[in-house]
């Protein structure tokens, strides 16, 4: 991604001599952040804009270019991407909206653009994006007002204007960039991409992201291992409820997946996840200033108590300990402490302490092979020297191999000290725990890091087959799928479920669980009833059979007030099924339509008592030639060991799967 990171030369295809358009906001920061190659102002209508020779279209360029900005029309990027490739351009930037965000008609714009740019081997950022900032290049080829400082951190972000917030509070802050990227659509270049160039580039010390939706799963994961063996990846992945899914898909278009698959697929290649904003600065200042510790030993250096208890128990709740001190730095410590100072771990220098009594405190703990870093907090009392105290942690953080965090709680006596700090590279933060969380993360990714090499796990899968039951039920109009296609589908990829016996009659229901033994579970089964329990159609802890038998007449009378006349899709395609043979299941008891003269009723069953020689697995109904559509009663057992003394509780344990598509 050099055409990116450190072009030649920038076209910025809609440049506007308009005060406050993207056009013109663009090509003031590449000229305020002191880009030094050539820039290309392409207008029509001007001939200079900002000073800088415009040009009517690309193709009047008088050289080449590396990297072209467009921010025109969506209908006009396609033959403006065919100009600048044929002037070199290897990289765009397309800043433009009016693509899948809005609907139909722009996803198929979309697509279109990338198939052309694919034709025409140039890389796409975008569209629907910020832009792409690189403060080693300056560059500054976005519409977020202000360069950021130099720095250690790359941050790629699916939301331009998070990242214009972001990308303002670095500045305000004076928090050190190397690159952003805003990512837009992802039409060509995706989290994936980022990763990779970010893991490479030599001026990145750490990596942020911010994603709202992660289509390319198997790369990522690759991507994310390989990258995070190097350097920290953090990520905040947006999009985690219902209603923030939907605002999700109406922003850049993203299709938010499972959040319990994300954390997994975060959890196997080494990202570290955060749920806010805030933790993912917090952490990105610790990895970006701070060496690694060598292990998980904190000490923690306090001129009060009670903020000295309160990192004392986030440590206890974080997975790392507190620092035990030999008795050589005990003893030390007792020298020129006073004698009401706590000497163990949190060593509390009290509130009279000066900035000297923290210097000659810092120089005894940090040697201590028992430390591994340390955590320094303050509060501001009348003897306390702040902005000394600051100068002095800044000098030991710069001398020590070790790693320095604080929390100078306060803010109006503050605003110095933070600036002294920020000067010398020691994050600060507002409260113990932040600070305690941050010393966490160092300490967890030295022991990843340097951990043996891990690949995510793959295993084979029927993919096709389960894609196809996936599209049949779309084809018939349905968003879910029934129980037993929810299972040929799991099946396809790996899962495992209890075995399932099928059966037509309550007679049938009570012999199976003779067979199997007792208790048994009866479960409504039907792509009409997703929430079995919701219904009254399950029932747990049946213990014999008559048990059995008035479970099954309660559950199927219910359903009938409910559902007079259901329609069940997946019931055509189980017909075609074959049963096993010994519970007689091809056969339908007169008394049971006779009751229920609208649908079939069936009675699956499945097992959790480990005993498979008893009911073969699986195993659903048997051939119909009706074109009625049942609803199904689920008979589960169990071992009552598995879940306690108290199976009634409706719902617990059943080991039904249901899958919404």
């Amino acid at each position: 991604m050099r055409e990116f990171f450190k072009p030649r030369a920038v076209a910025v295809v809609g440049a506007s001599r308009v005060e406050g358009k993207v056009g013109h906001s663009i090509l003031l920061n590449l000229l305020r952040g002191g880009f030094p190659g050539a820039i290309y102002p392409i207008n029509p209508g001007s001939p200079d804009i900002l000073g800088v020779k415009a040009y009517p279209d690309v193709s009047a360029i008088p050289a080449e270019i590396d990297l072209a900005v467009l921010v025109i029309p969506a209908p006009q990027i396609l033959s403006a991407l065919e100009a600048c490739v044929a002037k070199g351009a290897r990289g765009a930037v397309v800043i433009s909206a009016g693509f899948k965000e809005i609907g139909g008609e722009g996803a198929a714009l979309e697509r279109e653009l990338k198939k052309c740019a694919r034709e025409l081997g140039i890389r796409v950022l975008g569209p629907n994006c910020l832009g792409v900032i690189s403060t080693q290049g300056r560059l500054n080829a976005s519409f977020s007002p202000g360069m950021p400082p130099e720095g250690g951190i790359g941050f790629f972000s699916q939301s331009g204007a998070l990242g214009t917030a972001i990308l303002d509070w670095a500045v305000g802050q004076r928090i050190g960039l190397s690159r952003f990227l805003s990512l837009g659509n992802k039409m060509d270049l995706s989290e994936v991409d980022a990763v990779r160039a970010m893991a490479e580039d030599p001026d990145t010390k750490v990596i942020l992201g911010y994603v709202e939706g992660i289509e390319q799963g198997r790369e990522f994961m690759a991507a994310a291992l390989a990258a995070s063996r190097k350097k920290p990846l953090i990520m905040y992945k947006a999009g985690t409820t219902s209603a923030g899914a939907r605002a999700a898909s109406s922003h850049t278009g993203a299709l938010v997946g499972s959040d319990k698959a994300v954390e997994a697929a975060f959890r196997q290649s080494g990202v570290f996840r955060v749920y806010s904003l805030e933790d993912l600065f917090d952490l990105a200042q610790a990895f970006s200033s701070q060496p690694l510790p060598s292990g998980p030993r904190l000490l923690i250096l306090t001129n009060a108590g009670g903020p000295g208890i309160i990192a004392a128990d986030a440590v206890e709740k974080a997975r790392v300990e507190l620092a035990r001190l030999s008795d050589e730095t005990v003893a030390r410590l007792r020298q020129f402490m006073p004698p009401t100072a706590a000497l163990y771990n949190p060593v509390d220098v009290i509130g009279d302490a000066r900035a000297d009594r923290y210097q000659k405190a810092l120089e005894v703990l940090l040697p201590d092979p028992g430390v591994d870093g340390v955590l320094v907090l303050l509060t501001p009392q009348a003897m306390t020297e702040i902005d000394k105290t600051a100068q002095l942690i800044g000098q030991a953080s710069a001398a020590s191999g070790k790693p320095i965090l604080t929390s100078f709680m306060g803010e109006a006596s503050m605003g110095e000290a933070r600036e002294i700090l920020r000067r010398y590279h020691v994050p600060d933060y507002p409260y113990p725990e932040e600070a305690v969380k941050a010393f966490e993360a160092l300490a967890v990714y030295r022991s990843r890091r340097d951990s043996p090499s891990e690949h995510p796990v793959t295993f084979p899968c029927r993919g096709q087959e389960a894609r196809e039951r996936i599209r049949k039920a779309r084809r018939q109009g349905r968003i879910n799928l029934g129980e037993s296609e929810a299972r040929f589908v799991a099946e396809a990829f790996g899962f495992r479920f209890p075995r399932s016996v099928v059966a037509q009659t309550a007679d049938e229901a009570v012999n199976a669980a003779e067979e199997t033994g007792y208790p048994v579970v009866l479960k409504i089964v039907s792509p009409e009833i997703l929430h079995k329990t919701d219904v009254g159609g399950v029932k747990v802890g049946l213990r014999g059979p008559k048990e059995v038998r008035e479970g099954f007449l309660e559950i199927t009378t219910r359903v009938r007030r409910l559902f007079p006349d259901p329609c069940c899709s997946e019931c055509e395609e189980r017909s075609l099924r074959i049963c096993r043979p010994s519970l007689k299941a091809c056969s339908v008891s007169p008394s049971l339509l006779w009751n229920f003269p609208r649908f079939w009723r069936w009675i699956s069953i499945h097992s959790l008592s480990g005993r498979p020689e008893k009911v073969p697995w699986p195993l659903t109904c048997g051939c119909r030639s009706s074109t009625r559509r049942p609803h199904e009663i689920a008979i589960h057992w169990f071992h009552g060991r598995l879940f306690g003394k108290d199976p009634g509780h409706d719902g617990v344990g059943d080991g039904s799967a249901e899958t919404g598509f």
